[in-house]
């Protein structure tokens, strides 16, 4: 398994967690919302960082 696909499959499992338990995408808006946008952020620098070092 090489790093990307770790990357996805950690992300998506912190998306669900966020769904399930911290309920971010609930019709009210609170802090937890930006959960979401810095956990995608991270998401978007691991990819980056995981496909700099394969090539």
């Amino acid at each position: 398994m090489n790093k990307t696909n770790l990357a996805i499959i950690i992300y998506v499992l912190g998306i669900v967690f966020g769904i399930f338990v911290l309920d971010i995408w609930s019709a009210e808006t609170s802090p937890k919302a930006l959960l979401g946008i810095i956990w995608t952020a991270l998401f978007a620098i691991a990819l980056y960082y995981s496909e700099k070092k394969d090539n």
